[in-house]
C-alpha cells in the first residue's frame, strides 16, 4: 500500500457494542462510520465487543451482522470463533459464504492454551477457506482493568502456534507491545514472518519512537493499520504514523485488503498443489 497522508484503506481492529467492564463512548456502528469518514479510512473490520467473553459466540455474531447491515459497504463483520466449542467450523463456513475478510479468536479470554491441537486446528481450517485470523493482544492496560477481567495478555506462543500450523494461514495481530512484536517476529522463520502482520496502536511514537525502530528492524510491510475504536482514539495510530513519516518517508505499510487477497490466493493454490503459497510482494495494493 502506498500511503497518501491521512488516508488508510482498512482499519483491521474495530468493535461495536457494549463492553462488559465499563461504559464506552459511542460504541454504535453509526459513530464508527463517522470516525472512519473523518479520519479518511475506507473501511473497517468490525467485531462484537462482548463476544470474547461469551461461551458460545454465535448469538454475538448474528447480532453483529444485523447491526452492520446498514453499513455493509464500509463495516465488514469479523465473526468470533471459539475453536474448542462444538460446531465452530460452521462459523467459518458462514463467514466464507458471506464474503467476510476474517474471523477473530481470543485465546486468553476463551481459556485456550498455546499448546495442544486447538489453535492449529483453527489455523488449518481458516487457511483452507482463505480466511484471515485476527488476534488482539489486549483491550486495556493491565493497570486499568476491572478486577473481574482476569485474562492476561496474548503471548508470543499463541501467535506462533497459529502461524506455524499451516503454511497458508495469514494472521493479523493487534495491540501488541514492541517487546512482543520483536520476540515473535524473530522467533519465526522467514517463511512464517511474511504471513504475520501487526498494528502499531500500542507502540510509542516520538520521543521514544518504538514504532519507527521496529519499522527499521522488521520492515514497514509487516505493519497494518488498526485503530481499536471504541476502546481507543483512532487518531492516535494515525498521528504516530504521520510523525514517523518524517524519518521514514518511503515507508509502505500493508493494507488489510492485500492480506485478504493473499489468504484467498493461498487457499486456491493449496487446493491444486501442496507446499507453501507464492506470496505477493509486501505492501501490494
Amino acid at each position: 500500500m502506498t500511503r497518501d497522508p491521512m488516508t488508510w484503506p482498512v482499519d483491521t481492529q474495530a468493535w461495536i457494542g457494549p463492553y462488559p467492564f465499563r461504559e464506552l463512548p459511542h460504541p454504535e456502528p453509526d459513530a464508527l462510520v463517522r470516525v472512519l469518514e473523518r479520519e479518511r479510512i475506507g473501511a473497517a473490520w468490525v467485531g462484537a465487543m462482548a463476544a470474547p467473553w461469551h461461551r458460545d459466540p454465535s448469538p454475538s455474531n448474528a447480532w453483529l451482522r444485523a447491526q452492520l447491515a446498514r453499513h455493509a459497504e464500509v463495516l465488514h463483520a469479523v465473526p468470533c470463533v471459539r475453536p474448542d466449542w462444538p460446531g465452530w467450523e460452521r462459523i467459518l463456513d458462514e463467514a466464507v459464504a458471506r464474503g467476510e475478510p476474517a474471523v477473530c479468536t481470543y485465546p486468553m479470554q476463551q481459556g485456550i492454551a498455546a499448546t495442544g491441537d486447538t489453535l492449529p486446528a483453527l489455523a488449518r481450517a481458516c487457511a483452507v477457506r482463505g480466511l484471515v485470523v485476527r488476534l488482539t493482544v489486549r483491550f486495556e492496560d493491565l493497570r486499568q482493568r476491572h478486577a473481574l477481567d482476569t485474562a492476561g495478555d496474548l503471548t508470543a506462543a499463541h501467535v506462533r502456534a497459529l502461524v506455524r500450523a499451516d503454511p497458508r494461514v495469514h494472521v493479523v495481530v493487534g495491540a501488541a507491545s514492541a517487546e512482543l512484536i520483536a520476540e515473535t517476529h524473530w522467533s519465526l522463520t522467514p517463511g512464517e514472518q511474511v504471513r504475520c502482520w501487526w498494528d502499531w496502536a500500542w507502540l510509542w511514537g516520538p520521543p521514544e519512537d518504538r514504532f519507527a525502530a521496529l519499522v527499521r528492524s522488521i520492515g514497514a510491510d509487516r505493519f497494518v493499520f488498526g485503530g481499536h475504536w471504541p476502546l481507543r482514539l483512532v487518531q492516535a495510530p494515525v498521528a504516530v504514523a504521520e510523525l514517523a513519516s518524517t524519518d521514514l518517508p518511503a515507508a509502505t505499510y500493508t493494507s488489510g485488503a492485500a492480506i485478504v487477497a493473499a489468504a484467498r490466493s493461498a487457499a486456491v493454490q493449496g487446493a491444486v498443489r501442496s507446499g507453501p503459497p507464492v506470496m505477493p510482494a509486501g505492501g501490494a495494493p
